[in-house]
């Protein structure tokens, strides 16, 4: 016997595929909750900010120090609302100062474990699109939807710019963005932790000449094919 309300699904992908964007509107749609697991290593990061624990001492921290930093999250009608030591926090997360710090707190395994049950219990209900780069593999191994995205690297330059709002053909900045992703795709794919894979039952669906509407309905399609009885 189950309590759940609906299926879980997980969509995983590299920087800049879309996951997130894609992640909340077919949550939209399809009025699920959405987890957008990089807010909770982003209210992490938040949190050994405010404590003042400098970044070079990151990698000592335990998980019980790391969990004695209080990051939980509240369930929403279409989301989770984060908190830190109980108060809220929205806009603070993407700080430069937490954005610098992130990708270096997310390499590390207490890091990883301490936010796993946190994550998990995000999906106790179901009814749920979760997004990051393990949701399908170690998060939610069972999940009934599994979405792998992907795209060409100079497409996700070319959405980074965009989003940051790099003028339209600056080859220079191009570039640059394709070799700060490539790097980082080196660093998720090779870390020992939780690496950057397909799960063996995830549909792949490449983004790189699919507009936003569309990418869309073909995993709210999926997700329909997959769970109606």
């Amino acid at each position: 016997m189950t309590d759940k309300e609906g299926p879980v699904v997980t969509l995983d992908g590299p920087a800049g595929s879309g996951k997130s964007s894609t992640a909340h509107e077919v949550s939209r749609r399809l009025k699920f909750r959405h987890l957008d697991s990089g807010a909770l290593y982003r209210a992490l990061t938040l949190a050994l900010l405010q404590r003042g624990i400098a970044q070079q001492d990151w990698p000592v921290v335990s998980e019980t120090d790391l969990l004695d930093l209080d990051v939980d999250i509240q369930p929403t009608t279409d989301g989770f609302i984060v908190l830190v030591g109980g108060h809220r926090v929205d806009a603070e997360l993407r700080s430069p100062e937490v954005t610098a710090g992130v990708s270096h707190l997310a390499k590390l395994p207490a890091v990883r474990a301490s936010l796993l049950e946190l994550q998990r219990r995000a999906g106790t209900h179901g009814r749920l699109v979760a997004d990051g780069r393990d949701m399908g593999t170690v998060v939610f191994p069972h999940a009934e939807v599994k979405v792998f995205l992907v795209a060409d690297v100079e497409e996700r330059a070319r959405r980074r710019m965009r989003e940051q709002g790099a003028i339209e053909g600056d080859v220079e900045e191009l570039e640059r963005q394709v070799q700060a992703i490539e790097a980082r795709d080196r660093r998720d794919s090779e870390r020992e932790l939780s690496p950057l894979r397909r799960a063996a039952d995830a549909h792949e669906i490449d983004t790189t000449r699919l507009d936003f509407d569309h990418q869309v309905e073909e995993i709210i399609s999926l997700v329909y094919r997959l769970t109606t009885p």
